[in-house]
Formats: C-alpha cells, structure tokens, sequence
C-alpha cells in the first residue's frame, strides 16, 4: 500500500473538520423553524376570532387553512434540511434503534435529501398555486399563468433529480456489493425451519467446521430459501434497485424472513413474554448489550434471533446472520490470510451480529480461540445475538477452555432468554401424520 506523508494526512483531517462551520447554520434553521412556529399559531388565532366573530366566508377559511398548511409544510421541508443535511454534511446522529426515528433517516444521503427536497418544493408550490385558484377572482390572469409556469418547472425538476438519483445510487449499491455478506445455512426456530445455500464468504472453509461435509461438495439451494431471497449471483445480476430497510435485510442473509409478530407464543412452555417485547424495541443494540437465546431445538431461537436481527434492519442497523460452523470458517480463513484482526475490525460496521447454532457442533481448541477473539473484540462495542441448546455454564462441552472467558464476557451485558418446550416441527410432524 502506498504510504500517506503526515503533512498530507494532517491536512486532510484539518480539511475535513472544516464541515463543523456548517453546524451553525443547521442551528440558525432551527431558529427559522420557530419563526414559522409563531407564524403558524398567529394564523391559526386570526382564523379562529374571525370565524368566531362571523366575518370569516368560506372562501377565507379555506385559504387561511391552506395558509396553515403551507406554514406546516416548509416547516417539514427545514426539518429534512436540518435532520438530513446535518446527518449528511456534519456528523452522525445517534438515533438507531430510537422508536421514532424517520425511515428516511435510516439511508439519508446528498442523493437521496436532493429528491426529498425537490418533492417537498413540489408540494409547496402546488399549495400556492391552489390558493391562487381558490381566490382566482383576486388574482390576476398574469399571475395565474406565471404561476402555473414555475409549479410545472418546480415538477420537471424533480422528476428530473428522480430520474438521476436512480442510476447514481444504484452505482453506488453496486460499488458496495462486493464486500455484502452472503446468507446463512440452514436455521431453524419458532416451529419455522428454513435452510438455504452456503454462503460465498464462508464456502471456502465452512467444510472444514463440518467434517461429514466434503469442501467440494455443492450444497444445493433449497426451494425454500428461493423464495424469500435472491441467491448471491442472483442478487448481483438483478436489475431491480433496493435501498433502505429491504437492503439491509437481504445483505444480511437470513435464512427466511420471519418477524417476531409471526412468532407462535404459545407453544413454549417457559417463556417471558414481556423480555421479548423489550428486545422488540431494539435498546439492547443502541446500548450494545447481548442477547442469548436458549432451548431445545425447534423451541424458536432462531425465529426470535432473524425477527430481532429484521426489525434492526428496519431501524437502520447493519446486520449479518450466520450459524456457527459458518463463523468459525470465516474466522478461520481470515487467521489463515493473516488479515484475522482486519476482519474483526471490519465487523464494526455492523451494529449487531447473530450467531445461529452454537453448541451443535463442538470445536477445536484453535477455532474456540477465535470464537473468543470474536466475542472479546465485541464485548462493550456491538451486539451479538447467541442462540443455542445448552445454557452458558455448558459451554465449556463446546468451546473447551476458551468458554469461561468467552461466557464471562458475552454474559456480563446479556439478556439470557430461556424457551422450554418439545419441537415445534415434530408437534406439526405427529399432528400431520395423526391426521
């Protein structure tokens, strides 16, 4: 790699902390918002006393109300320059996982705000111009022409924006493509198993984690998994452009797409309702807690983890799903390029990662370590999401005598959620076959 002298470095930090002069202006948005706050309520005072007072028509109050609404509508079109260009232009602002955090929000860009900005311009100008059809009899015919003139200019811009942003952002996509991760294996939870192709991240070890496996050996895609998710060369040639939530879901490569709305509640003997509506509202990863999943199979761990790991896609979290064998294949080949420490820094990026499977396959003493580094490197940083059929003090059937400092660390900021109960697949299989 080339080297980067410390003057030019020192220069491009000084360069890029220059975007701080814009946070004033930000700020002097905000005051202009409480103009128009002000605005607004004595507009709505004027309309009220005249209305009262009976010397409002209906021609008056139906532009007043327009008036109210245009007032409302600039003031949403401040918010998105203030909220949108801050995110974009300035810094980053903490609101993932918050309950009210816009969707926009989540993949705000200068592309995306542009077209946002022009279709809130859109909207205000066709407010003006039906105040002027509504008073047209006040209204010059000049000014109604002009003002028709300039609505369908303000249109063909941003159809024109629209247009452009496509293609621009779709570049952008595919430039990220190739560091995407790939999905899962098969996973199973909640009464609901779904299996589907070894990823292409993790094809080239994950035989070794599971010795019945040849590393030749093409595991097929299943139709089940086919039918949620595009397979990775699929999703590479699509020619359809995805930003946002369904983005993020698909990058995250969960086995099927399952939200914890479908979960079937009653069927485990032991479990804590109310845990699971607190993990809903996604403040485990904000505060970058754990969260371990345990239970016999088929009692919805894996249902829970994809529906957990789905609904943070939806709040505008990066997520990447993989059972254990998988990881400890991806982990292994980076130690073996000796790029291991470049991989786990690499994770940061997602907020949250989900580890499906573990204790179904015992590991060696070198691959427990490097579950370790993976756990260490996250502990107090990101989330991880653990599912597994053996409680925590079992681990060490698993990882050896890597698991107390591994349990000591995943633990220490976890909620632990216990599920009892039979399988849910063979309750449907033995209902079917009584049948």
């Amino acid at each position: 790699m080339p080297v980067v002298s410390q003057p030019s470095t020192t220069l491009g930090y000084a360069l890029f902390a220059t975007r701080w002069l814009q946070a004033p202006l930000y700020f002097g948005l905000v005051a202009a918002q409480g103009v128009y706050v002000y605005k607004f309520f004595n507009e709505l005072w004027n309309l009220i006393l005249r209305c009262v007072t009976g010397q409002a028509n209906e021609t008056y109050v139906m532009l007043a109300v327009l008036k109210l609404v245009d007032v409302v509508m600039i003031a949403n079109l401040l918010i998105m320059v203030i909220v949108g260009g801050y995110e974009t232009f300035v810094s980053r602002i903490g609101l993932q996982g918050h309950r009210d955090q816009p969707e926009w929000l989540s993949h705000v860009n200068s592309n995306v705000l542009k077209v946002k900005l022009a279709t809130a311009i859109v909207g205000i100008s066709s407010v003006h111009l039906l105040q002027m059809f509504v008073d047209v009899h006040h209204t010059s015919q000049h000014s109604l022409l002009w003002g028709t003139v300039i609505h369908m200019a303000f249109i063909a811009s941003a159809a024109i924006l629209a247009y452009m942003s496509g293609p621009m952002a779709e570049h952008g996509d595919r430039a990220h493509k190739g560091h995407g991760p790939a999905p899962g294996q098969d996973g199973c939870g909640g009464g609901h198993c779904a299996s589907t192709a070894v990823p292409a991240e993790f094809s080239t070890s994950v035989a070794a984690a599971q010795a019945p496996v040849p590393a030749q050996v093409q595991v097929p895609i299943p139709a089940q998994a086919t039918g949620s998710y595009l397979s990775p060369s699929s999703y590479e040639n699509s020619s359809s452009y995805e930003t946002g939530a369904e983005t993020r879901i698909r990058a995250a490569r969960f086995p099927s797409r399952k939200q914890l709305e479908e979960f079937d509640e009653d069927h485990p003997r032991d479990f804590d309702r109310e845990v699971l509506a607190r993990l809903g509202k996604l403040d485990f990863v904000a505060a970058r807690r754990n969260v371990v999943f345990v239970g016999p199979p088929g009692t919805g761990k894996t249902h829970l983890a994809v529906g957990l790991g789905v609904r943070a896609c939806q709040a505008g979290h990066q997520v990447l799903f993989a059972t254990a064998a998988q990881w400890a294949a991806r982990l292994r080949e980076a130690r073996a390029a000796g790029r291991l420490a470049e991989e786990l820094a690499a994770l940061d990026s997602h907020p949250l990662l989900i580890v499906d499977e573990v204790g179904y396959t015992p590991f060696d003493a070198d691959t427990a370590h490097l579950f370790f580094q993976l756990v260490a490197h996250r502990y107090e940083r990101a989330s991880l999401i653990v599912t597994g059929d053996r409680p925590l003090g079992r681990w060490d059937e698993i990882f050896g005598a890597a698991a107390p400092a591994m349990v000591d660390r995943l633990a220490h900021h976890a909620e632990i959620v216990r599920l009892e109960g039979d399988s849910y697949r063979m309750r449907r299989a033995t209902s079917a076959w009584a049948e």
